[in-house]
């Protein structure tokens, strides 16, 4: 198998396909929108680059892809919407599919990368009924431990500093439920918001003046009616027509 690989750079010239060989070992892990390491010209060190295409045979590739990146951004509807903006703006695929790259990963070194940031998540390993038979029976006696269990049910996954937070209980509290086979911790990856804590609020309705109001009412009934017009705005500089 070959893929089709555009360099992570700027250049006018780099701005075309170069065709690797996929070693055995990767043929899993690369497909389209995969991001990997290629040899490039007599440079010693490895160029960064995007898949774009598979095929099954190739006429120029003399040389196999070295590495992978673990971590997938990018799905071949991304790569088809890169190429598009590229053919209608003149510009770089590579510069298109980086703007599609979650802030602090664009960078062609690894070492400036934002790291993906993982957390401890909690997971019920019992069943409810199971849980309620060893409250019934006297063996999970601490109120604590039957409030974060009864908690879990429905809340299985939740991140661990959410949970202590949330149930106002000790990190030493989960792991004496976890060493009794209660719950066990798993390590995923901690989904990024950058609004979480943000309050944002909404714009209140523009009132237009009477002038204004004609003018928009005039283009609005163009679209209304699914007509195509094209409509001149006068106005002084600065007032925002566009």
């Amino acid at each position: 198998m070959f893929a089709e690989v555009i360099l992570n750079n700027n250049s006018k010239a780099l701005n075309k396909i170069f065709d690797y060989e996929i070693p055995v070992e990767l043929e899993e892990k690369v497909h389209i929108g995969s991001r990997v390491f290629v040899p490039f010209g007599r440079s010693k060190t490895l160029e960064d680059g995007f898949v774009i295409g598979i095929k099954e045979t190739s006429e120029f590739a003399n040389k196999p892809i070295a590495n992978s990146q673990e971590q997938d951004f990018m799905s071949s509807d991304r790569i088809e919407l890169a190429k598009l903006m590229a053919n209608k703006y003149f510009c770089n695929v590579s510069e298109c599919i980086k703007l599609m790259l979650p802030p602090g990963t664009a960078s062609k070194l690894l070492s400036n990368r934002m790291k993906e940031k993982t957390g401890n998540f909690v997971y019920l390993l019992k069943t409810e009924d199971e849980i309620e038979l060893l409250i019934e029976e006297n063996i999970i006696k601490s109120e604590k431990h039957i409030k974060i269990l009864r908690f879990l049910y429905e809340n299985s996954g939740i991140y661990s500093s959410d949970l202590e937070v949330f149930l106002e209980c000790s990190h030493a509290i989960l792991k004496t439920l976890e060493k009794k086979g209660y719950i066990e911790f798993r390590k995923e990856k901690i989904e990024r918001n950058p609004f979480i804590n943000k309050n944002i609020k909404r714009d209140k309705p523009k009132i237009l003046t009477e002038e204004q109001q004609v003018c928009f009412d005039g283009i609005k009934y163009y679209i209304d009616n699914n007509q195509f017009s094209n409509n001149l705005i006068y106005g002084i500089t600065g007032s925002r027509k566009n």
